[in-house]
C-alpha cells in the first residue's frame, strides 16, 4: 500500500497504518465477485453498508461518484472530512431503515 492511497468515499488520504477495506462496487452476492473494487477507510466502508442494502448498491449506487452523491453518504463524507485521516469512530447515524422504492 502506498502512502498516497485515497479513500474513494471521503477522498481523504488513507495512511498505511489505518484500517482500510476493499469495497466491491457491485456486491459479491449480486454478481460482483470479480468486478471492480475501490479502497476505503474501514469507517467509510462501514457507513456505506449501514446506509444501503446490497440490492441498492448493485442497482443504483455502484460507482464512487454515485456513492458520494447519496445524501446520507455525502453528509457523512462532509462530517468525516473534518477529522484526521486516522480517525476511528463507531458508525454514526445508526443502521439503515427498511426502504421501498
Amino acid at each position: 500500500m502506498t502512502d498516497d492511497a485515497t479513500c474513494a468515499l471521503c477522498l481523504r488520504p488513507i495512511p498505511p497504518d489505518v484500517a482500510q477495506s476493499l469495497h466491491h462496487l457491485v456486491p459479491k452476492l449480486k454478481g460482483g465477485k470479480h468486478g471492480p473494487t475501490v479502497l476505503l477507510h474501514h469507517l467509510c466502508h462501514k457507513e456505506i453498508h449501514a446506509t444501503l442494502t446490497e440490492a441498492e448498491l448493485a442497482r443504483d449506487w455502484n460507482t464512487p461518484e454515485r456513492l458520494r452523491s447519496h445524501p446520507r453518504l455525502a453528509a457523512f463524507a462532509a462530517w468525516v472530512a473534518k477529522r484526521p485521516p486516522g480517525f476511528l469512530s463507531r458508525t454514526p447515524g445508526g443502521p439503515r431503515r427498511g426502504r421501498r422504492r
